[in-house]
């Protein structure tokens, strides 16, 4: 029997990381641009999904990032919505807006134009962690905007998975 899915995501790593919220009792938001809710979707397809993830933002445009998760206006106007602060900043806003343990964020730019002086495929992805800890990943990935928006999906979910292993115990409930 094949575990893949039909959209070919692998279950397995959004499995593992809900397996880890649940038994640590801990929650998970997302703040999403460029994947405009490709990670909530598949933080959600494993059963008991509900247990750990609480909801999210896709905040496609600009503005919404102000507006809605609190990123800095003069953060915005100087670096432009693909920065590793304004991840962090996402992370950060969902978390808060959503009272949640983690927040995962991901901006960048899937093409297939430039934004902001950034070029396709730059993506940055953070996790903001109780403490107002913040961890990031910056991604420069090459092909076609789906490809680009797909392994964005897989890194942050990636970068979420490792964020709570490397964190196992510390805060717990």
């Amino acid at each position: 029997m094949s575990t893949e899915r039909p959209d070919g995501r692998d279950p397995a790593p959004a499995a593992r990381v809900l397996s880890l919220l649940v038994g640590r009792g801990e929650t998970v938001a997302v703040a999403e641009s460029l994947t405009a809710g490709s990670i909530g979707a598949a933080l959600t397809g494993p059963p008991g999904a509900s247990a750990a993830f609480v909801g999210g933002v896709i905040s496609y445009a600009t503005e919404l990032k102000r507006r809605l998760l609190d990123v800095p206006a003069d953060l915005l106007e100087r670096e432009g919505a693909v920065h590793p602060q304004v991840a962090a900043a996402m992370a950060d806003g969902v978390r808060e807006l959503t009272g949640s343990t983690y927040g995962l964020a991901a901006t960048g730019v899937a093409g297939p134009d430039p934004q902001d002086g950034r070029p396709v495929g730059t993506v940055h992805l953070a996790v903001s962690g109780p403490g107002g800890r913040v961890w990031h990943r910056e991604l420069h990935l090459s092909g076609a905007r789906e490809e680009i928006r797909r392994w964005t999906v897989n890194e942050a979910v990636d970068l979420l998975g490792d964020v709570l292993e490397r964190n196992s115990g510390e805060h717990s409930g």
